[in-house]
C-alpha cells in the first residue's frame, strides 16, 4: 500500500522524537533505535538536539518505505 509522503512530514515533525514517522514507513528497527536513544535522555538538551537533525535528515532523504513503494 503506498503511503503519503505528506503524512511522513507531519508525522516527523510533531511525533519525530519517538520514531513514529519511522514505523508509518515501515523502518522499524530504525524507529526502534530513534526510540531507545531519544527516550531516556529527553530531560538532557543533546539527545533531544540529536534528535532534531535526524528528524531533519529523515524529512530530507527519506523518499520510499521500506518496501522500496515511493512516498506520494
Amino acid at each position: 500500500m503506498q503511503k503519503s509522503r505528506l503524512i511522513y512530514i507531519l508525522l516527523a515533525i510533531f511525533l519525530g522524537g519517538l520514531g513514529i514517522h519511522n514505523f508509518y514507513a515501515g523502518y522499524k528497527k530504525k524507529a526502534i533505535t530513534q526510540i531507545l536513544c531519544v527516550f531516556p535522555g529527553c530531560l538532557l538538551v543533546i539527545p533531544v538536539f540529536v534528535a532534531m537533525i535526524w528528524v531533519l535528515v529523515d524529512i530530507c532523504t527519506v523518499t520510499h518505505d521500506a518496501d522500496g513503494v515511493a512516498l506520494s
